[in-house]
């Protein structure tokens, strides 16, 4: 047995463990047993629950990134890659309900796991040929994170064979968040043209020194009337 196959075989048997009997009575050495698989290679494969389920999602991504659709518009790809996800998840269906029943409990954990979920959301971006790189790259991971959540809640009560409800809300927050991403990618409206307003005569800098008075006229000479 390769350690891939001893993997996937503990993480499936830790998933049934939880879906019967709830994530309390989850462990390594219990998931093994069940399993029959050897006690010495879980302990140093598995030292708790942060490890089975950080394989977990890479198992997931994994099986989303096997195939993944390389043509067609952007939300197309990404639709495709989260189903993959999904369908995952599905096959271990109980025991992943159980893990979300759990977490509100675990709030720790529960940061954790988000925080786990949000790089796989990087690896789905690359996957649908957007890069996951710098601050937008950040953005884009914490966005798509939002729209996974949004579907897994649909999911969680979604009983159809089809996972038809699952598949309209991942459609529905996948145009929404696309709608978002337009606004800030649109460049501004051009601003309408307006003729030019009619030009004031030009001030000068310097005003001219206003006209110098004319000198007052000399008084007419006095008369001597004596002469």
């Amino acid at each position: 047995m390769t350690d891939e196959d001893f993997d996937a075989a503990l993480i499936a048997s830790a998933f049934a463990i939880a879906g019967a009997r709830g994530w309390r009575h989850v462990s390594a050495a219990a998931a093994a047993r069940e399993a029959g698989l050897d006690l010495a290679v879980a302990r140093q494969r598995f030292a708790g629950h942060g490890p089975i389920l950080k394989k977990f999602g890479q198992l997931a991504d994994r099986h989303a990134l096997t195939g993944a659709l390389t043509e067609g518009v952007v939300k197309d790809r990404l639709f495709d890659v989260l189903l993959r996800r999904v369908d995952f998840l599905q096959s271990h269906r109980a025991g992943v309900l159980a893990l979300l029943r759990m977490l509100p409990l675990n709030l720790p954990l529960a940061a954790w796991l988000a925080g786990e979920t949000e790089i796989s959301m990087g690896w789905l971006l690359e996957a649908a040929g957007i890069s996951a790189l710098g601050p937008r790259g950040a953005v884009r991971k914490k966005g798509l994170l939002a729209v996974w959540a949004w579907g897994i809640r649909a999911w969680t009560n979604d009983e159809s064979e089809d996972l038809s409800a699952t598949m309209a809300a991942f459609d529905v927050a996948l145009t929404r968040a696309d709608q978002i991403a337009a606004r800030f990618t649109q460049p501004p409206p051009a601003e309408p043209f307006a003729p030019p307003a009619t030009l004031a005569p030009e001030t000068p800098a310097f005003p001219p020194s206003p006209p110098e008075p004319n000198p007052p006229e000399p008084p007419p000479p006095e008369i001597d009337p004596t002469i």
